[in-house]
């Protein structure tokens, strides 16, 4: 049976790393993917890859907060089959490209892994991932490690002086420059590392 998934955890746990692993292990059984991420991810001068902080990467489709996923999942399925749909940066999917994923999994009986961060840096849960957590079938926890040894939830942003930012847009690309993983603790003081 087919079903949504929905994998989630702070920055730099792996998340892209994992995805691709999980397409390169269906390629090697023959089986056939589509790979898809939100064309505002330009982090990367290969705009249309998935690529993870450790080298690994493969072409996706992108898709925007207009595009009609469940539309562009038939017509690729009907021109050939897909054995499993992977989606990486879940959290930017809208509500409804959300439900239109349910869909798919549950009418056209393909797989759909998605791959995101659950919360912004204010802690508040993004509309996509929110969406996921209250209707995929399977929700899993990918860990990752605060600069104390506990385990990261949350994520703090930081200005060009390692200040923390509090208030803003939710939605500013970045990776290691802008964003690190906290525990909550850590978070909510905004100490972003060992005091020397």
């Amino acid at each position: 049976m087919a079903k949504l998934y929905f994998s989630f955890s702070a920055m730099n746990a792996g998340k892209s790393a994992i995805l691709l692993q999980s397409a390169y292990n269906y390629q090697e059984r023959g089986m056939h993917t589509m790979l898809l991420k939100p064309k505002l991810d330009d982090r990367d001068p290969k705009a249309n890859h998935i690529v993870s902080r450790i080298g690994l990467n493969r072409e996706a489709d992108l898709f925007t907060n207009e595009t009609d996923l469940e539309a562009h999942i038939k017509t690729s399925h009907a021109e050939r089959p897909i054995d499993c749909v992977l989606l990486d940066e879940a959290q930017f999917l809208t509500p409804d490209q959300v439900w239109a994923l349910a869909r798919i999994s549950d009418y056209t009986k393909i797989p759909i892994m998605c791959y995101g961060l659950r919360t912004d840096f204010k802690g508040e849960l993004f509309p996509g991932s929110a969406t996921l957590l209250a209707i995929a079938d399977d929700v899993r926890e990918i860990r990752t490690l605060c600069w104390c040894g506990r385990k990261a939830t949350m994520t703090l942003r930081f200005d060009e002086s390692g200040d923390a930012i509090t208030e803003g847009k939710q939605v500013e690309v970045g990776g290691n420059e802008k964003y690190i993983s906290l525990c909550r603790r850590h978070w909510l003081e905004k100490k972003s590392s060992r005091e020397v």
